[in-house]
C-alpha cells in the first residue's frame, strides 16, 4: 500500500508542476495563423487582434476555463497548445476541427471505432472457438485504437501554427508528455534524446528482470517443500526464497519509481530549455568596461560651504565602470 501511495503522490506533484505551464503569465504571445488571431497564455481573458496587428495582448486571469475551451472550438476565441491537448483528450478530433483540418476527423473516428469494434469481435470469436489467434488480434485491435487516439493528440498540437521561431514551451512540454525525447527534438537538443530514451529503456529492463526474479522466488515460497508435486529440485529453502522474493519486489517497485522520475525530468527539461531557447549564451554575455569619465555633481546648487568655489559644485574627473550581463 505504501508504494502505491508514494507513486500517487509523485504523480500528483508532477501534474501540479506541469499545470503551471498551462497557467503561466509569460509575456510571450501565441499566434494561431489558422484562426488569424493572437492570444495569451491558457486560461487568461485575452484581447485578440488580427494577424499583423501590433496591439499588445493583455493577460488578466489564470486557470483552466471550460467557457474559453468551448468558445475556442466554436471559433469565438483562440486556444493555446495546452487547451488543444485538453480538448482533444475529451473529444477526439476537436483539435483538428480547430486547426481546420476537417478531413482528418473522419479518419480519426474510423480508426478508433474500427479498432474498438475489431477488438470486441475478436474477443467474441476467441470465447467461442478458443483459438489463440483471435486473442492476439483482439489485443492488436485495441492497441491500434489507442495509437490513433494518441496520434490525434500529437497531431493537434503539431499542426497548431505559431509565428515564433523559437520553440514554444507549451508545445515542447506536450511533445515530451506524449513521446519522451520529442520535446528535446523540438528544442533542437537532439543529443539529449538518447539520454532520456536510454533511461526509460534501462528502467524497463530492470523492472522486467526484477519482476521475473520476484515471480520465481514467489513460486518457490508457494510450493514450499512439496518437491514431488511441483518438481522443484533447487537448494533454496523457503525462508531464503521469502527473503529474495521481498528484495526483488522492492527493487521492482524502485524501477517503477525511477521510470516515473525519468519521465518527469524529461518533461521538465523540455519545458525549461524551451523557455531558455532565446537566452543569450554567447561568449560576450558578461563584460566589464573601465574608462575615464567626467563625473557631474548630483545637484550643482548644493555645497557644504556657503561659497561658490566649493569643489562639490563642479564636475570632477573620475573612473566610469560599466558591467554588462
Amino acid at each position: 500500500m505504501r508504494r502505491y501511495l508514494l507513486t500517487l503522490l509523485l504523480l500528483v506533484s508532477v501534474c501540479c508542476s506541469l499545470s503551471a505551464q498551462f497557467r503561466s503569465t509569460r509575456n510571450d504571445v501565441y499566434r494561431n495563423t489558422n484562426a488569424g488571431t493572437v492570444t495569451g497564455p491558457p486560461g487568461s481573458e485575452t484581447a485578440t487582434a488580427a494577424v499583423g496587428d501590433t496591439t499588445a495582448v493583455t493577460d488578466s486571469l489564470q486557470g483552466f476555463s471550460l467557457r474559453k475551451l468551448f468558445r475556442g472550438y466554436f471559433g469565438r476565441d483562440t486556444l493555446t497548445p495546452g487547451y488543444m491537448l485538453l480538448g482533444s483528450a475529451i473529444v477526439p478530433g476537436a483539435s483538428q476541427m480547430y486547426n481546420k483540418d476537417w478531413w482528418k476527423v473522419p479518419v480519426i473516428y474510423a480508426g478508433i471505432g474500427g479498432g474498438i469494434y475489431g477488438g470486441i469481435w475478436c474477443n467474441r470469436q476467441y470465447k467461442q472457438t478458443g483459438e489463440a489467434k483471435y486473442k492476439y488480434l483482439g489485443t492488436a485491435s485495441y492497441i491500434a485504437a489507442g495509437a490513433v487516439y494518441w496520434g490525434q493528440l500529437l497531431d493537434g498540437v503539431a499542426c497548431f501554427k505559431t509565428d515564433f521561431r523559437a520553440p514554444v514551451p507549451a508545445k515542447s512540454t506536450i511533445y515530451s508528455l506524449l513521446l519522451p525525447g520529442l520535446g528535446q527534438a523540438n528544442n533542437g537538443d537532439w543529443w539529449k534524446i538518447p539520454i532520456w530514451t536510454g533511461g526509460l529503456v534501462a528502467c524497463g529492463y530492470f523492472y522486467h528482470f526484477n519482476d521475473m526474479q520476484y515471480k520465481r522466488f514467489r513460486w518457490i515460497t508457494q510450493v514450499g517443500g512439496d518437491t514431488d508435486a511441483s518438481g522443484y529440485i533447487g537448494s533454496i529453502t523457503v525462508n531464503q526464497a521469502e527473503t529474495y522474493r521481498d528484495t526483488y519486489r522492492r527493487y521492482r517497485d524502485y524501477s517503477i519509481l525511477a521510470a516515473i522520475l525519468v519521465y518527469a525530468l524529461n518533461v521538465i527539461d523540455a519545458n525549461v530549455f524551451a523557455y531558455m531557447a532565446d537566452f543569450d549564451v554567447s561568449d560576450n554575455i558578461a563584460s566589464l568596461e573601465v574608462q575615464p569619465a567626467l563625473i557631474q555633481p548630483l545637484n550643482p546648487q548644493y555645497t557644504f560651504y556657503d561659497t561658490s568655489s566649493s569643489p562639490f559644485a563642479s564636475p570632477a574627473l573620475g573612473v566610469n565602470l560599466q558591467f554588462t550581463f
